[in-house]
């Protein structure tokens, strides 16, 4: 008898699947998957609203095994356990704290109230997109699901790679499409009478940093005087202002979600009497590319020169009770860190004094960085000092790009149609 070829033969256990009408009104299947590395059957538990969408689910799972595309996972947790997982012992392996942060709310906010309860086996792109549309219709803006999209695909990417999920459905399930508005920087017009309105304003050296060098909000708020070297006329960016969330304080009484109520009863952070971990803090820059040295033009130096001397006299009229912990360029008026909130409702106040059209602080950089390229400094240049680690970014700023493109139109126009070449073609 010829020896057999080909897969083995499974046995009625190993491949029959169940099929069951719960008492939830929903039908149920148990898919029996194969064998665990115990020599145990692994059942896989199946649940849809109807009969026929079942048995589609049934047969695409048993389609995956017998083509031996299934692989065996040690657990099949909840979306909602596996979520505060990656959130509490995964993400601050690799990220900031602000990332941490947003990763967190959005998770925590949009994610868990409705999707904690599926099972990772279950879920479905179906469910991420039914919790897409959820959100919208429910007043969320686009940019906030699509931010949503982005923080579930990456940790459902970790739960591939850990061997608790089979695939990602986040990479199938469509987010909605997110039509990016062009930024709109201030023109030289515009920068002109801000610097004009700021001069009359403490800090004013804050704004022109922000419009000819293009530091990121948290980088101008972190400078110190040690940072400046104004006889050579640099400037070190080395660090970053951030303003932290409150979190509890309080232990966490667990929930079957997996996500825990908080024993204050508080819904914020900074509201629990055991509150920690907030407040204005100084941190690392956003990136290795952010720590940079920039050269300051001439009419910037001699502003911080005497923003200089009006902070000394400012420091001996308070007197002892000057914070002199991190001795700031851009301090309160007591010497200590300024809020980013407070920086941001001092930008608001300063274009309202100017005259000008709404735009946000971080428009300050993308100005400068329009300006610089306007003036025809080269892209690599414009990056260093910018602080960009990838070309990409630097695209963004089309609208510099669109106006350099018309510049170099004119100027080969200018050469070969101007009136001397005309005149050397008729003869």
């Amino acid at each position: 008898m010829p020896a057999r070829t080909g897969r083995p033969r499974k046995t009625a256990g190993e491949s029959t699947s169940s099929l069951y009408e719960g008492s939830d009104g929903r039908w149920h299947a148990r898919v029996t998957m194969g064998m665990r590395p115990d020599g145990t059957l692994e059942r896989r538990h199946v649940s849809r609203a109807t009969k026929p969408e079942l048995r589609a689910a049934v047969r695409e799972l048993e389609r995956g095994r017998d083509n031996g595309e299934h692989r065996w996972t040690e657990h099949d947790p909840t979306l909602g356990v596996w979520l505060e997982h990656w959130l509490t012992d995964l993400v601050p392996l690799t990220t900031r704290w602000k990332t941490q942060s947003t990763y967190t709310s959005q998770i925590r906010l949009h994610v868990l109230p409705t999707m904690s309860h599926i099972r990772l086996s279950e879920l479905q792109p179906e469910n991420l997109e039914h919790l897409y549309g959820y959100l919208l219709d429910n007043g969320r803006s686009i940019h906030t699901v699509r931010a949503v999209h982005r923080v579930v695909r990456s940790a459902l990417n970790e739960a591939v790679r850990r061997r608790r999920m089979h695939s990602n459905p986040a990479l199938v399930a469509r987010a909605p499409r997110h039509d990016t508005d062009e930024v709109e920087p201030l023109t030289v017009g515009e920068a002109q009478r801000l610097l004009a309105a700021a001069a009359k304003r403490p800090n004013a050296a804050r704004w022109a940093i922000a419009l000819s060098l293009g530091l990121r909000q948290g980088e101008a708020l972190g400078l110190m005087w040690s940072d400046l070297d104004l006889e050579d006329g640099t400037l070190r960016v080395r660090r970053s202002v951030q303003r932290w969330t409150w979190r509890h304080g309080c232990p966490l009484t667990a929930t079957d979600a997996g996500a825990g109520v908080p024993e204050c009863g508080r819904k914020r952070g900074a509201e629990c009497p055991e509150r920690t971990g907030g407040g204005i803090r100084m941190v690392e820059t956003k990136t290795k590319g952010s720590r940079r040295t920039v050269v300051l033009p001439l009419p910037l130096v001699e502003e911080l020169k005497a923003h200089r001397a009006a902070q000394a006299r400012q420091r001996l009229e308070v007197g002892p009770d000057w914070d002199a912990t991190h001795d700031l360029v851009f301090a309160t008026k007591t010497g200590s860190l300024i809020d980013p909130c407070r920086d941001r409702e001092a930008w608001l106040a300063l274009l309202k004094d100017a005259g000008l059209r709404h735009v946000r602080v971080h428009d300050a950089r993308h100005t400068a960085a329009t300006l610089l390229l306007l003036q025809g400094v080269d892209i690599r240049t414009v990056m260093a000092i910018m602080g960009w680690t990838e070309m990409a970014t630097a695209q963004r700023y089309t609208h510099a790009v669109d106006e350099l493109r018309r510049r170099a139109a004119q100027r080969i126009g200018d050469v070969l149609w101007s009136d001397q070449a005309t005149t050397a073609r008729s003869l």
